[in-house]
């Protein structure tokens, strides 16, 4: 039984979110780290979750790591602290399922970290994104270094990381750092509308993120292997039959898949 993160079922099929909950902003520490995890592992072995909302509640995603877990005598080492942010987001990301990070209030440090391990972030228009480890005199050490460049560019995530400044919503939009801004009200909402959409899609849809996030790391002629690779697995899907037979009598997108 985790104490911080939960799973709660919605009433789109296929469909589940993975909710944040510790008081007051929910602060992420070994413990929230691992429940992640836990929770991430869970919800990848269930065959009847296809599309996943991450969200910290209608107030805030997550302000960040708890400063007061680290360490500042003795050795110094927070890997303890870290690892465990690390193997959630790594576990988050690789999900076969879709993922999408509701974003409300504050997404800062771990919190930003955490809601670029998603697939999609849909923010409120309040929402507030950053990496302000710099401001501490340390770096990000769950994926603000390298997540980030990987969504806006290198040159922006530079100064992000440099300066430690926060970015509001429209700016996160236009930078590339999030998929879409709705009202603040509106955000879990749209989140576990946009998942129900992924989770009626064909089971390709595993073969189609695995291709991009195996071949991202990659060079071009590596990258082209795997993709070769996740192309023939897809054929053996019974959703490739029904989505050619479909195509051939009725045109296009007009295919109900099975997802499997």
């Amino acid at each position: 039984m985790t104490e911080f993160v939960r799973i709660e079922e919605t009433d789109t099929d296929g469909v589940a979110i993975m909710r944040l909950e510790r008081p007051k902003v929910n602060a992420l520490n070994s413990q929230v780290g691992a429940e992640l995890l836990a929770v991430a592992n869970e919800l990848s072995a269930r065959d009847d979750v296809r599309a996943v909302v991450v969200t910290g509640g209608p107030k805030i995603f997550a302000a960040g790591a708890d400063i007061a877990e680290f360490p500042i005598t003795g050795d110094r080492d927070p890997s303890d602290q870290v690892d465990a942010l690390i193997a959630a987001t790594f576990a988050i990301e690789n999900m076969s399922a879709i993922t999408i990070s509701a974003v409300n209030g504050y997404a800062l440090g771990g919190g930003c970290e955490l809601a670029m391990s998603s697939d999609f972030r849909i923010a409120g228009e309040g929402a507030v994104f950053g990496q302000p480890e710099i401001l501490l005199g340390i770096i990000p050490g769950a994926g603000g270094t390298q997540r980030l460049p990987r969504l806006v560019g290198i040159t922006k995530a530079k100064e992000l990381n440099y300066s430690g400044r926060m970015v509001k919503a429209d700016e996160a939009l236009e930078i590339g750092l999030v998929s879409e801004v709705v009202p603040d009200d509106k955000v879990l909402d749209r989140s576990i509308e946009l998942a129900g959409t992924y989770a009626k899609g064909p089971a390709a849809l595993a073969q189609c993120k695995r291709a991009m996030m195996e071949g991202m790391h990659v060079s071009l002629e590596e990258a082209m292997k795997i993709e070769k690779r996740e192309f023939v697995s897809a054929f053996q899907t019974d959703d490739s039959v029904i989505g050619i037979q479909s195509f051939l009598e009725n045109g296009p997108g007009k295919a109900d898949f099975t997802g499997s």
